[in-house]
């Protein structure tokens, strides 16, 4: 049973997934690359870059995919996580979060409007937070064992 619940959800997942390309998703992971390729031009952006290009590929397919702290995945601090990462949070929201999370915002209330776009509306919030502090994250399939074991 547990297989066919798998295999529902993926399914399900990869029609919102197509519907969310169609209408605006796509535009959102274009802002994402956009703020990832600023970045690694200033070459100083580089961090910021990573995760930008990291969160593109999120916002591109949100279905059947969380992201959580890498601290609570992986049960130890990095770079990304510590005081360093709430510096480079800080600097990013400055730069391109705000930005970032207020399309999302807006996309939300759009898509809010109408009871069939509820789903689009709640991943645009989920995404509008991302876009407000994004390092320090990391990104998983929504079934992972090894996340549920950590929890």
């Amino acid at each position: 049973m547990p297989a066919l619940r798998a295999s529902l959800m993926s399914d399900v997942s990869l029609l919102l997934n197509i519907l969310w390309i169609i209408f605006g998703g796509l535009w959102m992971a274009a802002g994402w690359f956009i703020a990832a390729i600023i970045m690694a031009i200033t070459i100083v952006g580089i961090p910021w870059a990573r995760a930008a290009f990291n969160i593109a590929l999120y916002t591109l397919l949100p279905f059947g995919q969380t992201a959580v702290s890498r601290v609570e995945y992986t049960g130890r601090e990095d770079i990304g996580t510590g005081p360093l990462g709430v510096l480079g949070n800080i600097v990013w929201l400055a730069l391109a979060g705000w930005w970032l999370a207020l399309a999302h915002l807006l996309h939300a209330i759009v898509f809010a409007a109408t009871i069939i776009g509820i789903p689009f509306a709640w991943a645009h919030l989920k995404l509008a937070g991302m876009a407000l502090w994004p390092i320090g994250k990391t990104i998983l399939p929504t079934e992972d064992p090894t996340f549920r074991h950590h929890r």
